[in-house]
């Protein structure tokens, strides 16, 4: 498989209502931090996760962090946006 896009270099950090969501482990959606489809044909898979209460939330963006769908702060380890590249 190869390495996901970086789609930005850090969290989404937004406010989220109880329900199902699908995270973008691609980096490739147009509606990021959520799946689009554009995974398809790329060997990634959308990273289903489940909200019980309303709250703020911080995203991956960077698509590279070891709790995901939730920022670890991976992207402060990573080369420029795009490149995919740990450093």
């Amino acid at each position: 498989m190869s390495k996901p896009r970086i789609a930005q270099k850090g969290p989404y950090v937004m406010d989220l209502a109880p329900g199902t969501y699908w995270w973008c482990q691609c980096g490739r959606s147009a509606n990021q931090p959520f799946c689009d489809g554009s995974h398809k044909s790329t060997g990634f898979s959308p990273v289903k996760f489940e909200v019980t209460d309303t709250g703020r939330f911080a995203l991956c963006g960077c698509k590279h962090s070891g709790n995901r769908p939730f920022c670890d702060g991976t992207h402060n380890t990573l080369d420029e946006p795009g490149q995919g590249t740990p450093s």
